[in-house]
């Protein structure tokens, strides 16, 4: 079992002031892989002091000078690829083949594209009326990371923190720490000056809001639970720092009767279980026009019973367990409410899959005939379950996509392009995919309403991280 207990404040590996230990479990096996340290607000302060201290001299760095730092940071992560790999499916769960292909490679693809943001950022501008324009670095950010995509939040955050001249203290998630320590291994190892990136594991009770609240920190960005981004938001709130939030989501997915049914019903149904449907903008709402209703029914019923759960530490596109018991025990929760309020069961259900009694699997789960009142449409499910639900008119169907709390993201599948445009126009979503089209690295990522607040990714998620300051000359001209 490996012993991670120490934290990274000022450059070095030190000691919790206080001895709480707990283990890191493979969710797979039920069984502890690893022991850290839960943090408390005494680390805290150890890690904003350094932040702070840090910030005086690499906050005026040069733009050069911060990417060549970046530059060999991607250098590193590369050349740990595969490790970062395994470390996610050994605490997350997620198959090896979709570690690989997905979970590590956005390591690499937020960093490059930060670094070509970077590149094109203008730190100093000449307005029209002759006034000067600064972006510089907001200062000390305190980041807050979820578990169920734990490197591409790390590099969502700690990236343009770093890339703008900020310093940094990342809380990762208790279930997913040692990816982020294995990160921090390559901060350091990439040369970034003692303090800038500092690293606490804790709770969100105790070291989240340690940090949330410190008089110090000028920026939280936290992604989680919409419940506890309320909090962060409430605690930050008392010093006025900036707050940017990436939340849940309940995205829905249009299928109009000129789609590519076996194509796109299929594709959304993957979408939908992929990662064990932990993702914040994954289409779990798959709202089909009735003419076709039936159709898609069948076809998303073949697929949902296609698809297979399996050990994650083998290669494969099978489904891999939820990230905890925690976890495990809410998505049942709204299977069976599911089953309660009516829905027809598709695929799945209830209970664990045969032959997986150990481990939090759960089976991949499809209902139909589903309605926008019952939970199971309302509230995040997180895990591997999809709510069908038929639609008469392309009016109806914006309205029903609408009818959410969430606005993260949301899915048009249809053969007229001016259609999809026209839809995705109306849906109150921060990303619209259509027809499958991918999010690629670089565009901001986001949502509306509940789903948060602030863009990641590229140029925009450079700008959450800078001050704007206008200098005010005598001589204008």
């Amino acid at each position: 079992m490996l012993d991670k207990r120490k934290f990274y404040i000022n450059g070095e590996w030190v000691a919790p002031l206080v001895a709480n230990d707990l283990e890191v479990l493979n969710p797979a096996t039920e069984k502890p892989v690893a022991v850290i340290s839960m943090g408390s607000a005494g680390d805290i302060d150890r890690a904003v002091a350094a932040a702070k201290k840090a910030f005086a001299t690499y906050g005026r760095t040069t733009t050069e000078e911060r990417l060549a730092l970046l530059e060999k940071l991607l250098e590193i992560y590369k050349r740990r690829y595969e490790e970062m790999a395994q470390t996610i499916t050994l605490e997350l769960g997620a198959p090896l083949s979709m570690s690989r292909e997905q979970q590590a490679d956005v390591g690499v693809g937020h960093l490059q594209g930060f670094i070509d943001a970077l590149k094109r950022l203008h730190t100093r501008e000449v307005l029209p009326n002759g006034d000067v324009m600064l972006r510089e670095p907001v200062g000390v950010c305190g980041l807050i990371t979820p578990w169920n995509w734990p490197i591409n939040q790390i590099a969502l955050k700690v990236v343009p923190a770093l890339a703008t001249g900020s310093t940094c203290v990342l809380k990762p998630s208790e279930f997913t720490p040692l990816n982020a320590m294995l990160y921090a291994e390559m901060v350091h190892e990439a040369g970034f000056p003692p303090g800038a990136f500092n690293l606490v594991n804790g709770d969100g009770l105790n070291v989240g809001a340690a940090l949330s609240k410190h008089k110090d920190v000028d920026m939280m960005s936290f992604t989680g639970s919409t419940r506890a981004g309320i909090a962060v938001s409430k605690d930050a709130a008392e010093t006025v720092k900036r707050v940017t939030l990436e939340l849940g989501g309940k995205s829905p997915n249009i299928v109009f009767e000129d789609a590519d049914l076996e194509d796109r019903v299929a594709g959304s149904v993957l979408e939908c279980f992929n990662n064990s449907g932990q993702s914040c903008d994954a289409p779990t709402r798959l709202l089909v026009q009735k003419s076709v209703y039936d159709k898609a029914v069948e076809i998303a019923t073949r697929v949902g019973k296609e698809a297979k759960v399996g050990n994650p530490a083998e290669e494969g596109s099978h489904i891999g367990p939820l990230v905890s018991d925690v976890q495990f025990g809410r998505v049942q929760a709204l299977i069976e409410a599911g089953i309660a309020e009516g829905a027809r069961v598709l695929v799945g259900g209830a209970g664990k899959p045969e032959g997986f009694e150990t481990g939090y699997f759960v089976k991949p789960t499809i209902f139909a005939d589903v309605n926008n009142t019952m939970r199971i449409a309302r509230e995040e499910v997180f895990g591997p379950v999809l709510a069908i639900m038929p639609f008469e008119t392309e009016e109806e169907a914006i309205e029903i996509a609408n009818d959410t709390n969430y606005g993260l993201a949301a899915y048009v599948q249809t053969g007229d392009p001016k259609r999809a445009e026209r839809v995705a126009s109306r849906l109150r979503a921060g990303m619209v995919h259509i027809n499958g089209g991918p999010h690629r690295y670089g565009s901001p990522f986001g949502g509306y309403k509940q789903s948060g607040n602030g863009r990641e990714g590229g140029m925009f998620g450079l700008e959450d991280f800078l001050e704007v300051k206008t200098v005010h000359r005598p001589d204008a001209a």
